[in-house]
């Protein structure tokens, strides 16, 4: 680029704006900061509360695995909106209450992908991808575990996408601009969704409602970190490839639509937002090598967490795995700090 060229470029603006936005943030992290900031992140995600409705279940299949059982549920979150969810429970002879994990995947062909299985249903145990199966670990770990379809991906694209491109592909940009319209978000959407899965999850008799955690990968991290940010329920999280300032991340390359919240910066910058889950337990898991969150600004993130646990006198509820490894699920340290926690 020439240097006259290079004059014209509107980084400088945005950068300006950016840091314009910061200096407005209220850093006082306290129990104010956090039921103000709260109200404010939901207010930017949409209002989904309306839709709301007489939650329904039912089971398609049920399939006996090495350890567990399989179930695939139909379940409505409202009137017009169903989704399937994966529910993995321990093959245990015991009449104690199992803790639970909501498992949220990220960008691929959905559910299927954390549960062991190929985008057609066939068993999928030799090449997990960035995934790992980790719903099977952590049902072999002693855990019942959830996992929905996030809405966009798998069974749940929309019908124009159904049969065309690769099963990786997604409605995430056909979706998310259409919300965006209405004056809501695919992430907001998302929340709301594994919010209706709590629902569920605390219906099943199986499940001690006093012990329930969450996970999720990449676009899974961030429905992950938002929804245990404005649902107390859940009580230990694990974000795995996700957390970054959204400087670092989100504005400094081209990500899917899913992950723009209209307005969120004049409020916190993200690692603000994964804070409103203190004083509860956090982990943080992340590749040194991820090229879509860059572990440098991961630890910027991190010590920006430190701060606000510190605040909450809740410094011994935070911990990291930085893992010599790419974007991608490790699992070294995350699994058994769930069972640890819950």
């Amino acid at each position: 680029m020439s240097e006259e060229q290079n004059k014209w470029s509107p980084q400088s603006f945005i950068d300006d704006l950016y840091q314009d936005s910061l200096r407005k943030h209220d850093r006082t992290y306290d129990e104010s900061w956090r039921v103000i900031l709260i109200s404010r992140l939901q207010e930017c995600l949409g209002d989904f509360s309306n839709l709301q409705g007489e939650l329904q279940s039912k089971t398609l299949e049920s399939v006996e695995c090495e350890g567990y059982v399989r179930r695939r549920v139909e379940l409505s979150i409202c009137d017009s909106l169903h989704i399937p969810i994966y529910v993995l429970v321990p093959n245990v002879k015991t009449t104690a209450k199992f803790p639970v994990v909501l498992a949220i995947h990220g960008h691929g062909y959905g559910s299927k992908e954390i549960v062991g299985l190929h985008p057609g249903g066939m068993e999928n145990f030799d090449s997990p991808g960035i995934h790992k199966n980790f719903a099977i670990e952590l049902v072999r770990k002693g855990m019942i575990v959830a996992a929905p379809e996030l809405i966009g991906f798998g069974d749940l694209k929309l019908e124009a996408d159904q049969t065309a491109g690769t099963p990786t592909d997604n409605s995430c940009f056909p979706l998310a601009s259409q919300l965006l319209i209405l004056g809501k978000t695919l992430a907001g959407l998302r929340v709301f969704e594994c919010s209706r899965v709590l629902d569920y999850i605390e219906s099943l008799d199986e499940t001690d409602n006093n012990r329930i955690g969450c996970m999720g990968l990449s676009g899974g991290g961030l429905v992950a970190a938002y929804t245990a940010a404005l649902d107390d329920r859940i009580k230990a999280t694990v974000i795995s490839g996700y957390t970054n300032r959204f400087y670092g991340s989100i504005m400094s390359r081209r990500h899917c639509l899913d992950n723009y919240i209209p307005g969120i910066l004049k409020y916190a910058e993200m690692p603000d937002l994964i804070g409103l889950i203190a004083p509860r337990k956090l982990l943080i898991e992340a590749g040194n090598h991820d090229h879509l969150f860059p572990i440098d600004e991961v630890k910027v993130a991190f010590n920006r967490l430190k701060e606000i646990y510190q605040s909450f006198d809740a410094e011994t509820d935070l911990a990291a795995d930085f893992f010599n490894g790419g974007h991608e699920i490790n699992g070294e340290k995350s699994y058994d700090w769930l069972i640890d926690n819950l």
